[in-house]
């Protein structure tokens, strides 16, 4: 456990029951979702302030990180109106998500001196960098009972780009929970430990075999949707390292949902009741006009980009289609085409693809919700026996995103490409290649370490964003409606 360096922060009330509501992901999600109709912050407070006037003195409302990176609020104002909105519902309790970082330490610490939230961390040593004072290490709800809330987050290396968290150390989530959670239940005689994680689901049901001093655990990061009511759902309920039961819960992502946890103060051996509270329009006649008071000041620049037309697609192409995929992976392939000479191949990640394209007219503020980080497409060399170990990676993830030269079977059973081919040759481990892609993967995030070890032969000055509105406006995309192949061009060997 890394030592805490700030006391601990007290929450109070005299209640039977303590009633939570969680969120995760919402990613910027301010208005209700296009593609759902489900979310919106306005409709969110709506459920909020109905629990909270129901139950006043046993309500605790919850974030389990990435509220940001995912819309035009964040590209524009980097998490400024997510913090004002934050602060509007009231929330209670907050920890990091890997989101939180994409601007780096300075900018999230110039973004959470404004959260009137209590800020949790533990498993992250910020000291000597920006964020140094800015956490707690726990949380303490005094309701009768003692109740403590211990925030875990993952493991930054892979996942988060390292020049976002230059300086600040790591101790791993499971040694971390366990040792935090034994000296709240044994030092501090705590009754009721609640882990409050950004690590996915997997991993938190990991955690939980491993475990037997938390009760509880409220998830993020793998936008994973927990309905108890639902039994095709994962479980909600997992085994502890003693055979004891303890609740999972996460609310999926995007605001669709809010999670509801309930635990009955005065029998805390019996399982805390969760639920999923949908999000829809049933709540707008009951919206506060304040929120969107908050939001109006920044409404016109976002309404400017969601109504410049730049684009048109024949089809519709989903978020997790291969069609976008491949669409994405041949536009890193031109653009590195454009930098320099000699570009062999292109290697995009499907996880930095975050939203659809509509069928027909395409806005530059989808293209940017689409591909919204501020990455660069970058040219770089490197030889082929690490490129073979970074199809492997991507093998590993179910495949990735190729350039429409390039082929490759993997064998799901060992993660390892069985078979790659460029422009109709097989790839040489002793050959240099030159390789179009992003920054982020070419420093390694996604866990893409073979890529690490580079030489960089060219950079674009502008973001990945803006460039792909430079191709619909005067390159191969211009006049074009976008249409791409559905085959997936990594793919499992045939049984």
């Amino acid at each position: 456990m890394l030592a805490a360096t700030v006391a601990a922060a007290g929450l109070c009330c005299q209640a039977e029951k303590l009633v939570i509501l969680h969120t995760n992901d919402t990613h910027s999600q301010i208005d209700p979702d296009a593609e759902t109709g489900l979310g919106g912050v306005a409709r969110r407070q709506v459920v909020i302030d109905s629990v909270r006037a129901e139950h006043p003195d046993e309500t605790l409302i919850i974030d389990l990180g990435d509220v940001v990176q995912g819309s035009l609020f964040f590209n524009l104002y980097r998490g400024e109106v997510e913090e004002k909105l934050m602060n509007a519902l009231g929330y209670d309790l907050r920890i990091l998500g890997n989101h939180e970082f994409d601007n780096g330490m300075q900018a999230l610490a110039d973004n959470l001196a404004e959260a009137e939230a209590l800020r949790l961390c533990a498993n992250y040593n910020t000291v000597d960098t920006p964020l140094e004072g800015v956490f707690i290490p726990w949380a303490v709800h005094y309701g009768g009972k003692k109740i403590a809330f211990m925030p875990i987050n993952l493991q930054p290396k892979g996942m988060i780009s390292a020049r976002n968290v230059e300086g600040m150390g790591y101790a791993d989530a499971v040694e971390a929970a366990n040792n935090m959670a034994w000296y709240l239940k044994n030092i501090e005689n705590f009754d009721y430990v609640v882990a409050l994680t950004h690590i996915g689901y997997a991993a938190d049901t990991a955690l939980i075999h491993r475990s037997t001093d938390i009760d509880l655990l409220l998830g993020g990061h793998s936008h994973t949707l927990i309905d108890p009511a639902n039994p095709k759902s994962v479980p909600h309920v997992v085994k502890n390292a003693e055979g004891r039961d303890v609740v999972v819960a996460q609310a999926g992502r995007k605001g669709l949902y809010v999670g509801e946890v309930v635990i009955d103060i005065d029998n805390l051996d019996a399982l805390p009741q969760s639920r999923l509270i949908p999000i829809d329009s049933r709540l707008d006649d009951r919206i506060n006009p304040v929120i969107e008071e908050i939001i109006a000041p920044y409404r016109a620049e976002v309404d400017a980009l969601n109504s410049n037309y730049i684009a048109r697609t024949a089809a519709a192409m989903p978020k997790d289609s291969h069609e976008l995929l491949n669409f994405v992976a041949d536009f890193v392939d031109w653009r590195g085409r454009q930098l320099t000479e000699g570009v062999d191949l292109a290697i995009v990640n499907k996880g930095g693809i975050r939203n659809s394209l509509p069928k027909g007219k395409v806005a530059q503020g989808q293209l940017i919700t689409m591909l919204p980080f501020f990455n660069k497409i970058q040219v770089i060399e490197l030889p082929g026996s690490q490129l073979i170990k970074a199809f492997d990676v991507m093998a590993a993830a179910g495949g990735n995103g190729v350039s429409g030269n390039v082929q490759a079977i993997f064998d799901p059973a060992t993660n390892k490409c069985v078979e790659i081919t460029i422009s109709g040759q097989q790839i040489d481990p002793n050959k240099t290649y030159r390789l179009a892609t992003i920054d982020y993967l070419a420093e390694g995030g996604d866990y893409m370490q073979p890529l690490v070890d580079h030489t960089l032969v060219a950079e674009s000055p502008t973001y990945m964003f803006e460039d792909i509105a430079t191709y619909f406006l005067s390159g191969p995309g211009k006049g074009k409606a976008v249409k791409s192949s559905g085959k997936a061009r990594m793919a499992p060997v045939s049984k």
